[in-house]
């Protein structure tokens, strides 16, 4: 084995490719499955959210071990982490869970819209929490 720099050539190699299974359960689609459940999404769903057919989900969370390249910013976006951590290169902290996945989801839309969509529907928030905040500021 070579070293470059005092590294070794497989540590090179773990920071290029990625660090290795832990153990035999941990493949990068394991890891895409409990991340995709955690953050709420269906198959379906998360492939509608990818521009990819809920059948490619399937793939990549049973018969791959290699991550989809092409996939990998879109699918950190998704599940609101960085690539390493998707890839398994750095521990995902623990966040608190939404208690209202659904109303999660649209809000994320909503981020999506142009500006002027976006605010309107900010105006339309702001005027139901104004209207059902405590009677006390009546």
């Amino acid at each position: 084995m070579h070293s470059y720099d005092g590294l070794d050539a497989r540590l090179t190699t773990e920071t290029l490719v990625g660090r290795p299974k832990q153990n035999d359960s941990e493949t990068f689609g394991r890891r895409m499955a409990a991340l995709r459940t955690a953050a709420g999404y269906t198959q379906r769903s998360l492939a509608a959210e990818l521009g990819i057919s809920q059948r490619m989900v399937a793939y990549y969370e049973s018969q791959s071990e290699r991550p989809p390249s092409h996939l990998l910013p879109a699918l950190a976006q998704a599940f609101r982490i960085s690539v390493d951590q998707l890839l398994g290169m750095e521990p995902i902290s623990p966040r608190k869970k939404p208690t209202n996945v659904q109303l999660m989801r649209k809000l994320q839309q909503v981020e999506k819209l142009p500006p002027r969509a976006r605010n309107a529907v900010l105006e339309h928030i702001d005027a139901l929490l104004s209207k059902h905040s405590g009677s006390g500021s009546r």
